[in-house]
């Protein structure tokens, strides 16, 4: 395949997963409202393994081998349990538009886990862009939250959520290409679920489970799209690669974010968050433009010495 359609395929099913993981903070924010947050974060892991068990088990998939099965408690780490712990605690103090600011710094983290862990080289030009675009991502949601007064407990605990995924991200991109993407997702989770599970009756004792029926759907939506669906289109885009290029598609994820918590949590849209969010953009997509685009040929090196046809013509001049 061209590798520019193939790098391009990439991209879209990357943007296909920051749409659907573009609402997973403001349902967050809804779901902490009533449940405790050690549910949410557990519980919508133990959901999404069911599903990923029985899609396993109808589709009769290949076990992972032991190296495979080690990598993929990176993935597990970072994504099924990491992840959604930290925002959910986090979250349960931080609106939906500073949660934002760990959907800006992900592209920037995972690009360079995806460096250290794949050996991707991009061009100096690429991470410029790329740390521009991180840059105006996180002034955009600070400026919507309303600035910070100083570092809480809920922003160590998105600072530590960043990390968590960029590992789990990067690790799950490599695998996606020997498992697929799909089949990634799905046994990082069967391979947490004994933990998830512990973690979620644990939280069932101590708090019992209430919530509205708007509270229940955004549970579902996290544990269904956010914590399973979603895989599917990301990891595979990340497959593709190359995933430096890919996880910068998430820059725009802070946009969808914020829009979405103005329109359902009825947090405030300012013309602030609009030029931040149009700056977030033309980051990534200057960042995408650059890799995209065939290096240059390198020009013919400079010799002062003539050419044997230029000898040829002035050995032959007399005779002419």
């Amino acid at each position: 395949m061209n590798p520019t359609l193939s790098t391009r395929a990439g991209i879209a099913w990357g943007l296909l997963g920051v749409l659907a993981f573009s609402f997973t903070v403001p349902f967050t924010r809804i779901a902490v409202e009533a449940l405790p947050p050690l549910f949410i974060g557990a519980g919508r892991a133990v959901v999404a393994a069911a599903l990923a068990g029985i899609a396993l088990a109808a589709t009769r998939q290949r076990r992972p081998t032991r190296r495979q099965a080690l990598r993929l408690g990176v993935v597990a780490a970072g994504v099924v349990a990491g992840f959604p712990l930290l925002t959910s605690f986090a979250l349960t103090t931080a609106d939906a538009s500073h949660g934002a600011v760990v959907i800006a710094l992900l592209p920037a983290a995972t690009a360079v886990a995806a460096v250290l862990r794949g050996r991707e080289r991009p061009p100096r030009r690429f991470w410029i862009a790329a740390s521009c675009g991180a840059a105006a991502a996180v002034a955009f949601a600070f400026l919507q939250g309303g600035g910070l007064g100083g570092i809480t407990w809920a922003d160590l605990l998105l600072f530590g959520a960043v990390v968590a995924a960029a590992g789990g991200y990067a690790e799950g991109g490599l695998l996606a290409r020997e498992l697929g993407s799909w089949q990634t997702v799905s046994w990082a989770l069967v391979l947490a679920s004994p933990l998830m599970l512990g973690l979620t009756a644990v939280s069932v004792a101590q708090h019992p489970v209430e919530a509205n029926p708007a509270q229940w759907a955004s549970f579902a939506y996290l544990a269904v799209v956010s914590m399973f669906l979603g895989f599917f289109a990301w990891y595979r885009g990340l497959a593709i690669g190359p995933m430096a290029t890919v996880s910068q598609t998430q820059l725009v994820q802070p946009v969808l974010t914020i829009t979405w918590a103005a329109l359902l949590l009825h947090e405030r849209l300012t013309w602030p968050t609009v030029v931040g969010g149009l700056a977030v953009i033309a980051c990534a997509a200057l960042a995408v433009r650059i890799r995209l685009s065939p290096a240059s040929p390198a020009p013919p090196p400079l010799s002062t010495a003539p050419s044997p046809s230029t000898l040829r013509d002035v050995d032959e001049a007399p005779r002419r």
